[in-house]
């Protein structure tokens, strides 16, 4: 067998992330594809990531120019599995121990929607978009995603379909709720072997009972947000809502946490077990609250939960911590979409939008991978002049330092 024509390399650090990936391309034009489309993604974003963006073409006028073509060919005729890139993807970040997933970190289980026109595109419909607070016209994709206090990147994605565009509506065989696709990422995640202590989401799912007696079945730990004014039924002594539950807890029964955030500052807040609807400390399932202020209970300061870890293995601190570890979802959507862009591609077919998706995922993953090399770095340089530091000081720069890595960073070194 004839050796393989080597393609021109990735600018910069690239290179060295981008041949890991290699073997699972057939081809010469997949190889290189994969370096122009990644390294396009990490270009800054004077303007939308479409194809001919990522080509360096001009819109319109040049649609149909040769390079904007084969970027369209690979990402939507050519033969390559984006599964098997996504694990590779997933190998890489957990071979290194800057990145490798541990179980003090958290799964987290979240939607996200993006505007899109027309109906030609496979999964577009009106339908809430969490983007735009509203239902609009677009697409809706379930993620998950692992976090803890080091770093946090996204694991797999699945795209939602709205039962009008299946002929069977809800009873179509092809028909899945968010959480039922919640669950299937769940199962991935597991079996790409990601550690984990606790499954945490929105209230979205925290409100489905299907989903949370699914995740009971498996023996699998959560830590569900509720909704706090939502009634249920209760006998009329009892309280009926997580809220009316807080409102009896004594000032006296709350226990002060202390949340230590990534840029140093802190923040007092209180927990306290809630007894209500079967929850409490010495049964199968707690129900917590925590918030900034006791007596108000602000709205977008305070958290219902609900766990099926013991007190034993989550005190209020740990519930706290976990659940706070949620935010990297929200901080990932944002690296994502405005810097890597997620919802700026021009296909319409089912696998070119997973394709586009995981090549979005393995740009976020580079600029992991780069800072963490570039910490290291810093840190043997400095060995000399400074004393060592404990390896969880050295995380905790790390975690630091890449608050943004997903933004400018990687623009810098994509120009080369």
């Amino acid at each position: 067998m004839s050796a393989r024509r080597p393609c021109p390399s990735a600018p910069g650090p690239l290179e060295d992330f981008a041949v890991q990936f290699d073997p699972l391309f057939a081809s010469y034009a997949q190889r290189a594809k994969f370096r122009n489309y990644v390294s396009g993604l990490l270009l800054p974003r004077d303007r939308a990531k479409t194809l001919t963006a990522l080509a360096g073409a001009e819109p319109v006028v040049q649609a149909q120019a040769a390079p904007v073509q084969r970027l369209q060919f690979f990402l939507s005729e050519s033969t390559w599995d984006a599964e098997a890139i996504n694990q590779r993807r997933l190998q890489l970040l957990m071979a290194d121990p800057a990145t490798a997933a541990t179980d003090q970190g958290v799964l987290v289980i979240d939607d996200t929607g993006d505007r899109k026109e027309g109906n030609a595109t496979d999964h577009v419909a009106r339908q809430y978009l969490g983007s735009v607070g509203k239902i609009d016209n677009g697409i809706v994709a379930v993620t998950s995603l692992w976090a803890d206090e080091r770093c946090y990147y996204p694991l797999q994605v699945a795209p939602y379909t709205p039962e009008c565009r299946l002929a069977g509506g809800k009873r179509d065989p092809a028909f899945h709720t968010k959480p039922q696709i919640a669950l299937q990422l769940i199962e991935q995640a597991e079996a790409a072997g990601i550690a984990f202590k606790a499954i945490v989401t929105d209230c979205a799912y925290g409100d489905n009972i299907a989903f949370e007696e699914a995740l009971d079945e498996h023996h699998r730990s959560y830590m569900l947000a509720q909704r706090g004014r939502v009634g249920y039924w209760a006998p009329i002594q009892a309280a009926h809502s997580f809220e009316e539950a807080t409102r009896r807890v004594r000032l006296s029964a709350w226990t002060p946490v202390v949340r230590r955030f990534r840029d140093g500052h802190i923040e007092r807040w209180w927990a306290t077990e809630l007894t209500l609807l079967g929850y409490g400390p010495d049964r199968g399932a707690r129900a917590i609250c925590a918030t900034t202020d006791r007596r108000k209970l602000p709205d977008l300061s305070t958290w219902y939960l609900t766990t099926n870890l013991s007190v034993e293995r989550a005190p209020l601190e740990e519930v706290v911590r976990l659940y706070g570890l949620r935010n990297w979802v929200e901080q990932s959507y944002k690296q994502t979409k405005d810097e890597l862009g997620w919802a700026d591609f021009m296909v319409r077919s089912d696998r070119a939008i997973r394709r586009h998706w995981i090549l979005v995922y393995c740009a976020f993953s580079f600029c992991w991978r780069h800072e963490t090399n570039r910490v290291r770095l810093i840190d043997r340089s400095q060995q000399p002049a400074f004393p060592s530091v404990p390896s969880t000081g050295r995380k905790k720069i790390a975690a630091r330092s890449l608050s943004h890595a997903g933004r400018r960073p990687c623009a810098r070194y994509a120009r080369g």
